[in-house]
């Protein structure tokens, strides 16, 4: 498929999915959770959002530091509040990360780095994500607990044949070969170096948990704030599902399979779809409200780079 047709494949999935919940539940859902948002929970929305961004933001140098990449923290925050400002708003909702891939690579005088900086930072906590959500699955009584066991078995199983075909596939063969041994070589010194060398794993994994700790306390106040009355051990499952829904790249601005995930899941759970799809769009409210700081960062970091040129005139 060409990559002028792809790049509007994922977010017209997005659409299609936001289109048949329109279809199917009407527009009552998705305006009806908003009017309940208060002060409370836009600042409660605020603040963890400052907690995720500065986590993610420690993940990120902790890795690109490893790569051999310098990252002060302080400049991995704002880069990170700006990319999460761009995810939001932009469709795709990565548009953000390539955008500080790309910055961060230039600024440091190597792209390549800096941009597999990024690359395993993401894919680090993708991974550690949905290990943690799969053992909190596996915890509490959700739609899906009874296929999880069939899923990490057949995952493992996968995982297995990847390690193996790495393993004995001959170096020498077609030039297609040579560049994927090539690139399996890069990605184990980057998964060496980046990540588990001198107990990098050990704050990987706590930056990666507080993230999802965050994500997932977002979501319960979303919950809450869309009149949800559960019980927290019915609700964490069902909204652990809706953000791993997140993973898929088939959205517009985040929106798309998130609110799928959760009317389905907030249904099969015997509670409403209605109130599943409600949840899910405060969440995505609240997001973007702890995100705002990332317009500011732009507005600054424009004015920046004006501000020599306005001097010299």
């Amino acid at each position: 498929m060409p990559r002028s047709i792809r790049s509007w494949v994922h977010p017209l999935a997005g659409v299609g999915i936001l289109a048949a919940l329109l279809w199917r539940l009407g527009g009552g859902p998705f305006v009806a959770g908003l009017r309940l948002i208060d002060a409370t929970a836009l600042g409660a929305a605020l603040g963890i959002g400052v907690l995720t961004t500065w986590a993610c933001a420690w993940r990120w140098s902790l890795v690109a530091g490893g790569l051999g990449v310098r990252l002060p923290l302080h400049t991995a925050v704002a880069h990170c509040y700006r990319a999460t400002f761009l995810n939001a708003t932009l469709p795709g909702g990565v548009l953000g990360d390539v955008h500080r891939a790309m910055r961060h690579g230039k600024d440091s005088g190597d792209v390549s780095r800096g941009i597999r900086a990024v690359v395993w930072e993401r894919a680090a906590g993708t991974v550690i994500s949905v290990l943690l959500a799969t053992v909190v699955l596996l915890a509490f009584p959700s739609p899906v607990r009874r296929y999880l066991p069939a899923v990490i078995a057949l995952a493992v199983v996968a995982a297995l044949v990847a390690v193996l075909l790495a393993r004995f596939v001959p170096e020498r063969g077609p030039a297609r070969w040579s560049r994927a041994l090539r690139a399996l070589r890069t990605a184990k010194t980057d998964i060496r170096d980046g990540l588990i060398a001198r107990r990098k794993w050990v704050g990987v994994l706590l930056a990666t948990a507080v993230v999802l700790a965050g994500n997932l306390a977002t979501f319960l106040v979303a919950a809450r704030t869309a009149g949800a009355t559960a019980p927290l051990s019915q609700l964490v499952p069902l909204t652990l599902l809706a953000l791993l829904a997140m993973v898929l790249p088939a959205n517009v601005g985040g929106f798309g399979p998130r609110e799928g995930v959760a009317a389905w899941a907030f249904s099969a759970a015997g509670l409403s779809a209605t109130q599943g799809v409600a949840t899910a769009m405060v969440y995505g409210a609240l997001v973007l409200v702890s995100t705002l700081p990332g317009a500011a960062v732009l507005v600054l970091a424009r004015r920046a780079r004006h501000r020599p040129e306005e001097t010299r005139v």
